[in-house]
């Protein structure tokens, strides 16, 4: 039940009246809109994953790669890549360019034909032939051809006309291509190519090994080849033709034979790698997979194969082998090779192709290998491929970075990188396309950390990706010795978790695997020095280990866990060792080593103003001082929820049994530091309610503790289960242990004990009494209901006398005139009942005390809250012995904090808006009352990844930690506090002051922290992240101390970053007051943004008041949350589990996107259950295929939002993908993408010699239009199926809109015809007519001049 405290129901009276802080909904103008919002992918960078296809348009200098996921990449010169995706995700087989047409055909694993064009700068698919009753195994196009032939797994050759998609009426059925004798089927054909003499003899090479040369004009086979042994390694892989018209064949057992359509036997086989064992036999070589036959003029002929290695050598080394003349080259490679191209000069097979490079893609690398040079070079490659040199493990992007940080890192970068020797002098082959570099007006820069230890820095702007710099971790400590575990467990112990970067400061911190944590400093000169080293003490809580005597002899286990923990890890260059060389650039200035057991940091973050660094796990935060190098706090999380003055106990007697050595480091380490003066703790006493208990009330309480007679677990495991059953509902739990926990359970209070009902809080301040609402959870004790009276019955006339002043403004000072008179009225009617009634026998009294029932009803039948039963009254004594017992019982757990300060300084944040019901002021008073805040542990998934992490899944940790100047204290809302805001695992938001000494005596006097006591919010979910506004809705500038080169006489000052926000321009530390009003003590004055996985909340400082709120999700969660700038504004942007990216403007929370971005799935290669297999049995409830929870947790590290409304996530274990939210931004896109096709001529074919024409040789080309067109016949409709591409709808809709205009157009000319004839007839009638009258008129002058003559007179 809630207890009702007059300042609760004041808090809740006053945000009844006035919802909102002043102005926040009048001033607050938000710009953002949701048209400014498009969700686009824009730039892929690194290797394609698990490569299957490789093709090359030697006209377009274009590289092709297809992938196992479908993607395809196409690669040119600098800034010219572009990525698409089939549809269907299924795995690119083949690839083949339309040379020097701008298009692509691919053939994808579920047989599909598929056309794209890239004339555009986006590749785009055209159309697509689903092939039904057959298995593509290869293709072949043609130069210059609009036919290409598709060859199946049952041997058949299809052709297919690549304008149309159609299929043709030609095939080639294996039936007809083998002998008439032969007995069994051929098999698959793995590859076709033309004879480069004579367009229309096609080679067809069948798996089992035969060999066919089919007669394209006569339909029938011209010769037939095969080895004849008959034995398993007579299988074809693949074949080839020289430029003259003789054929070479690779085989399966390694073997290559050369051919002559004059002799169904090879006329030479060899076996290039096969070695001559005693007796004389060969030793068996693996199958040659790719073969190519080139010449050039000079009259070298060059055979490339990828295989054919010994089995012995075959699955440790991968090699591409170079046979010119009789000399034999193995160029050996790092990964498998997938596929490799010969680049050549000239496009046409019937000339010397003159090559001059190799195109290697191998499993995990592109190679290309200069065939020019003398040892056979690689070309350096330009690509930013190596991003996976070690697997990623967290990555972080920086948008809008100060200018000058690319020009620093790629200086030292140059520095450090030795010029690459062995490589080729020439110029990259691949240099198809055009790019022209975009103006950026801001810098990107991306930080990947990896496996090995390594920290990578890129520079991302404009589109591109360039390395600038190595970060090494390893040159941090010493070299392990082979087989030196000790103390450790993981796989890769450098492997970077989390990457803090301080642009401005140039300091970056990084976490290890143990918990280790790293700081580096940035300097542009190599230096020599010390290493500082910082030991991090072990933090444990008093809940997880009970202090058997084995372990008491023993010594406490910490000891242990240091040994081990300095046996895998040295730091190099320790103090007292003379130090080491640094190189330039990112160097070492402060190693924190956490001792014992490993302590995974989930949160990490530097403040270089305060010049403090806080990281914190599951087992609790550590804040660390920079400047002094000291640990300033190392507290496990339930100590987060004591007040400081609450843990400085003092030390135990010398007659005291030995503790935990874990323990009693927690007590050291959670002790406040000096500055944490007694005249504080005094302050706060004298402004508290109740006296605050003396020291040796404290000692004495402390030794009252029996450690001897109880189980630490039992009691624990009690509690948990008592915890869980009254969280989660009956339906959870076990009847049998519910039974267990009504028998045995004793861990409840007295309600009377006023003072001592919180033995861990003993004193109140002004801050904790403001902080008490009408949620505050109230002691239970079984007693008549009739004689308690309610906080209402004794206080209604004031509360409707303040409704009334408030409604009509008579006075300002309404809120301190009643609650100073709430109070006297409450403590009258407390002593009253504190006394024991004259009517009441003690008898009486002895049969009202029962037992307290361990489950009570919170709401009547009709809906109201139920009264708590109470006792009237109690004699000193009982209730001495009751608090003396109930001290023990709350000591004895040390996990639960039955603080008074807790529960009435929490604000549960995780109920929906509702919008206030209308009514009597009374009405609406008793609905606020019945709004009771209990715990809700319905999500609280684990962030462990080990197994046992559903043993302890209401274990708390912290998971979001943020430094901010901000106003934590209600009772001082002028006063701006360094603070570290800390967020945890079950949804808790805690507060850590931070005192900072004077800026002169900063490098001597420590900093002190100290603890609010309690959560101030509570979401669901997880806390993903904290962000603070000001009061007009702006991003607070954080404060920082500018970078200065050591070498220089630079002196330090603070200044702001420079914001992206209109912010306040002051000086000071303290954020603006809202527009239009004058500063006042009482006003908001700032704005913190608290996302879960589950919630959203904008709450007001320093009143702390819920302003708004947003429920993202009910049944998934939210794997990402940030806060950016866009567009001189602010948004939380969130990317869910579902695979939705939503956005909402600040501070309203109000929807502004949601798109169906990225599949979950598609990121589960990051996750235990697909490295491992592991599968979560809730999956076949769902439905669908979710990734385990914990798993999202590496997710979350390499998915990253920025500023300017960017984004990446890591694609693929060897990709990055970048993406946007900004419309503008993609409008622009267009313009930053580079020209994939340009113009280009074709090289004229060669000319075909005198004799070569007399003689019959030569190239013969024919008309395939003639073979494959109209009149091959009807192909079959079951072979095949049609799909047309995203643009065919429009295409048609297009061609009706022109044939409607021609035809449109056709009638207006016919219109216009007829009226220029019409006007012609006119123009000839009117030419006739006055024709026509002159001929009358000489007519009739002839008649008057013939008229009397006579006839001889003529």
């Amino acid at each position: 039940m809630k207890k009702f405290t007059f300042k609760g129901v004041l808090d809740g009276f006053r945000s009844s009246v006035q919802a909102a802080p002043r102005g926040v909904e009048q001033e607050i103008q938000e710009t953002l809109r949701p048209d400014h919002f498009q969700i686009k992918k824009t730039f892929r960078h690194g290797f394609p994953f698990s490569p299957t296809a490789l093709a090359w348009d030697p006209i377009q200098k274009l590289l092709a790669i297809g992938d196992k996921g479908g993607n395809l990449r196409i690669l040119g010169g600098p800034g010219v890549d572009a990525h698409v995706r089939h549809d269907t995700g299924e795995a690119v087989l083949h690839a083949q360019f339309l040379v020097n047409e701008g298009a692509l055909v691919t053939a994808t694993a579920d047989d599909q034909l598929h056309l794209w064009t890239f004339r555009q700068k986006s590749p785009q698919r055209v159309q697509s032939l689903k092939f039904q009753r057959e298995r593509i195994t290869c293709l072949h196009l043609p130069l210059a051809s609009k036919w290409i032939h598709v060859g199946t797994e049952r041997g058949n050759v299809h052709v297919v006309n690549i304008e149309t998609f159609a299929l043709s009426g030609y095939v080639i059925n294996w039936n007809k291509a083998i002998e008439v004798t032969r007995q069994n089927h051929p098999g698959a054909v793995v590859d076709i190519c033309d004879n480069p003499l004579d367009a229309s003899k096609l080679l067809i090479a069948f798996e089992t090994g035969l060999v066919v040369v089919w007669d394209l004009r006569s339909r029938m086979a011209e010769w037939r080849g095969a080895l004849g042994t008959g034995g398993p390694g007579e299988g074809v892989r693949a074949a080839a033709w020289q430029q003259d018209g003789k054929l070479m064949t690779a085989h399966a057992d390694g073997a290559l034979a050369t051919w002559t359509t004059r002799s169904p036997r090879p006329t030479s086989l060899s076996y290039p790698h096969a070695k001559a064992s005693k007796d004389g036999k060969l030793e068996p070589c693996k199958p040659i997979l790719r073969l190519e036959w080139k010449t050039s003029r000079t009259g070298e002929s060059l055979v490339i194969f990828s295989g054919g290695l010994p089995t012995d050598k075959a699955g440790r080394t991968h090699s591409i082998t170079v046979l010119n003349g009789k000399s034999t080259t193995v160029l050996e490679m790092e990964h498998a090779v997938v596929d490799f191209v010969t680049l050549c000069e000239s496009p046409h097979t019937a000339d010397y192709q003159e090559p001059y490079a190799i195109v290697v893609l191998l499993q995990n690398d592109l190679v290309v290998i200069d065939l020019l040079s003398p040892g056979y070079p690689c070309f350096e490659n330009p690509y930013p491929m190596d991003i996976h040199e070690s697997p990623v493990t967290c990555c972080s992007y920086f948008a809008d970075c100060p200018s000058d940080l690319i020009p620093a890192f790629y200086s030292v970068g140059r520095q450090g990188n030795k010029k690459a020797t062995g490589f080729s002098e020439k110029l990259w082959p691949i240099n198809g396309g055009e790019w022209a570099p975009a103006s950026c007006s801001y810098s990107e820069i991306i930080l990947t950390g990896h496996a090995d230890g390594s920290v990578k820095f890129w520079d991302a702007s404009a589109g591109t990706l360039q390395i600038l710099y190595k970060l090494k971790c390893s040159k941090v400590f010493e070299r392990r010795a082979s087989g030196s575990t000790a103390g450790y467990e993981e796989e890769a112990p450098l492997a970077i978790q989390q990457v803090a970067l301080c642009a401005e400061s140039r300091r970056l911190a990084v976490a290890l695997p143990h918990g280790h944590v790293v700081l580096f400093k940035f300097r542009k000169a190599e230096t020599h020095g010390e290493t500082c080293v910082l030991e991090i003490p072990t933090i444990s809580d008093a809940a997880e280990e009970e202090a058997s005597p084995e372990a008491e002899a023993a010594g406490g286990r910490s000891a242990s866990f240091c040994r081990g923990a300095e046996a895998a890890l040295r730091v190099r260059g320790l103090a007292g060792t003379g130090g080491v060389r640094r190189a330039a650039g990112f160097q070492p200035a402060l190693v924190a080593l956490q001792q014992g057991p490993a302590h995974p940091v989930a949160a990490l973050t530097i403040h270089s103003s305060y010049g403090l660094m806080a990281w914190g796990g599951e087992r609790g935060v550590v804040v660390a001082d920079v400047s002094r190098r000291a640990v300033v706090a190392a507290l496990a999380p339930a100590a987060l929820y004591q007040p400081a003055e609450l843990r400085a106990r003092p030390a135990p007697a010398a007659g005291d049994r030995q503790r935990s050595p874990s323990l009693d480091q927690l007590e050291d380490w959670s002790r406040p530091t000096p500055a944490a003066s007694p005249a504080d703790l005094g302050a706060a006493t004298a402004n508290s309610d109740e006296p605050a208990p003396t020291q040796d009330k404290l000692e004495n309480r402390r030794k009252s503790t029996s450690w001897k007679t109880f189980n630490l677990k039992r009691q624990l495991s009690k509690v948990d289960l008592k915890f869980k059953a009254a969280f989660t509902g009956p339906a959870e739990t076990n009847a049998e242990e519910i039974a267990g926990e009504k028998r045995n359970s004793q861990f409840y209070c007295e309600p009377n004990d006023k003072i001592d009902a919180a033995p861990e809080s003993n004193t109140e301040t002004p801050e904790s009494d403001e902080n008490k609402t009408a949620g505050d959870v109230e002691e239970v004790k079984s007693a008549d209901k009739s004689e308690l009276s309610s906080p209402l019955r004794v206080c209604s006339d004031v509360f409707e006398r303040m409704h009334k002043e408030l409604q009509e403004k008579r006075s300002l000072d309404v809120y301190d005139r009643m609650h100073k008179e709430l109070q006297e009225r409450w403590q009258d009617k407390e002593r009253i009942e504190a006394g024991i009634s004259p009517d009441i026998s003690p008898s009486r009294l002895e049969e009202e005390k029962v037992v307290r029932p361990d489950n009570l009803p919170l709401f009547e039948e009709d809906g109201r809250p139920a009264r708590p039963p109470r006792q009237k009254g109690k004699t000193k004594k009982e209730e001495a012995e009751k608090r003396d017992q109930r001290d023990q019982r709350l000591l004895s757990v040390p996990n639960i904090k039955y603080s008074k300060r807790e529960q009435e300084s929490v604000k549960d944040l995780r109920r929906k808006q509702h919008t206030p019901p209308t009514g009597s002021f009374a009405g609406n008073l008793m609905r606020r009352f019945s709004k009771i805040d209990k715990l809700d542990s319905s999500f609280s998934r684990s962030r462990s990844s080990s197994m046992s992490s559903l043993e302890n899944i209401s274990q708390e940790g912290v998971q979001c930690l943020a430094f901010a100047d901000s106003y934590t204290k209600k009772s001082d809302p002028t006063t701006l506090l360094p603070t570290l805001w800390i967020g945890t695992t079950l949804g808790s938001v805690l507060t850590m002051m931070i005192s900072l000494p004077e800026a002169d005596l900063r490098h001597t006097q420590p900093v002190v922290v100290s603890t609010s006591g309690g959560p101030i919010f509570r979401l669901k979910g997880s806390i993903l992240t904290m962000s603070f506004l000001d009061c007009n809705g702006a991003l607070i500038p954080y404060s920082y101390e500018s970078w200065k080169d050591d070498s220089k006489d630079v002196r330090e000052r603070r200044e702001r970053t420079p914001t992206k926000q209109s912010s306040s321009s002051s000086g000071s530390r303290m954020s603006p007051t809202p527009a239009g009003e004058s500063p006042a003590p009482t006003g908001d004055r700032q704005f913190v943004v608290i996302a879960s996985e589950k919630q959203a909340r904008v709450v007001a400082l320093p009143s702390q008041n819920c302003v708004y709120r947003q429920q993202i999700v009910d049944t998934d969660f939210v794997v990402k949350a940030e806060i950016v700038s866009l567009k001189d504004s602010v948004c939380l942007v969130n990317y869910l589990s579902t695979g939705h990216l939503v956005a909402y403007s600040l501070p309203s929370l109000r929807p502004l996107v949601d798109v169906d971005f990225l599949p979950l799935s598609e990121l589960s290669f990051q996750t235990q259950s697909k490295q491992r297999g592991i599968v979560d049995p809730m999956l076949s409830i769902w439905g669908q295929q979710l990734i385990v929870n914990e798993d999202t947790d590496q997710i979350a590290k390499t998915f990253c939002f920025s500023n300017r409304g960017h984004g990446l996530y890591l694609a693929s274990p060897t990709e990055i993908q970048k993406f946007t939210i900004d419309a503008e931004f993609c409008q622009q896109l267009n313009e930053m993408l580079g020209e994939l096709f340009l113009p280009r001529d074709m090289p004229e074919p060669p000319k075909e010699s005198f004799f070569r024409g007399l003689f019959g040789g030569g190239s013969r080309p024919f008309d395939r239009e003639e073979l494959f067109g109209e009149s091959s016949g009807k192909p079959s409709r079951t072979v095949a199926k049609h799909i047309p591409g995203p643009n065919e709808n429009l295409q048609q809709l297009g061609a009706r809109a022109s044939t409607a205009a021609s035809e449109v157009s056709r009638a207006h000319q016919l219109v216009l015809e007829r009226g220029d004839k019409l006007s012609q007839l006119e123009e000839r009638t009117e030419r006739m007519s006055n024709e026509a009258a002159q001929f009358s008129t000489s007519a009739h002058q002839l008649m008057l001049k013939y008229k009397d003559k006579k006839w001889y007179q003529l």
